[in-house]
């Protein structure tokens, strides 16, 4: 019969799962009437380096979400994005959607196409005028906390570098959606072979790299910085900080 101790000393060794998934950053991708899912390498690759960069525990996939989904307001940081326009919200996922921002969810919206007053551009500022009426998208300042929030950045680039700035909608001064026209996920995204998808435009390997960093501070954002005591991920963030 096998002693007690050695049955303690073996547990002992076995890794523990205290939290679950619900510990560990998933990033969510918006499953939309258009081509929701041009980007989910560039997702499981943002969540692998912030593994490598941070300590953060993640999970290396790209989970899809509908917007009327009952689960939506377990992840934090939900990625939408299209190569071109994209139907109209149905009124649940704008009310669900309007719900999740709130109560503390961040979206991050990125323009896959690099458009400007059409296509994706065109249908994310319709939609995001009927989810958030109040709030409508501004000119994000150098000096916010995104550009800061885990590496010193100054500018917003991506695939792109069509647009020097991140424009975003304020819920109760915080930045809910975060909307950049250059295609930041693209800059991360590699395809069937392992190899870059895309070469960032003009600046190649360099603008990939400054685009991972906004990426990882938009995720460590979202984690993180400006959560009101009623957010709907507090929790689990402070399970992080322990």
């Amino acid at each position: 019969m096998v002693s007690r101790r050695v049955l303690l000393a073996a547990a002992a060794s076995l890794p523990a799962f205290g939290f679950g998934d619900a510990s560990r950053f998933i990033p969510a991708v918006v499953k939309h009437g258009g081509k929701w899912d041009l980007r989910t390498s560039g997702l499981r690759r943002l969540a692998w380096e912030l593994q490598r960069r941070t300590s953060v525990e993640v999970l290396l996939e790209a989970r899809p979400m509908t917007l009327d989904h009952p689960r939506l307001l377990e992840h934090p940081f939900l990625y939408l994005s299209s190569d071109g326009d994209f139907p109209p919200f149905s009124q649940a996922e704008v009310e669900n959607l309007r719900r999740y921002l709130t109560f503390g969810g961040f979206l991050f919206c990125d323009a896959n196409d690099g458009s400007d007053g059409a296509g994706f551009d065109a249908a994310i500022r319709r939609e995001l005028a009927r989810v958030l009426p109040q709030s409508p998208l501004t000119v994000l300042p150098s000096t916010h906390v995104i550009f800061k929030s885990f590496f010193l950045i100054d500018s917003a680039p991506g695939r792109f570098l069509n647009k020097p700035s991140l424009e975003a909608c304020l819920v109760n001064k915080r930045a809910a959606v975060v909307y950049s026209q250059n295609d930041v996920l693209g800059a991360l995204n590699r395809d069937e072979s392992g190899t870059w998808e895309f070469e960032p435009s003009p600046g190649g390997a360099r603008q990939r790299e400054y685009a991972t960093r906004l990426a990882l501070n938009l995720a460590m954002y979202a984690l993180c910085l400006d959560y009101k005591d009623d957010a709907v991920h507090l929790p689990v963030i402070m399970n992080r900080r322990r």
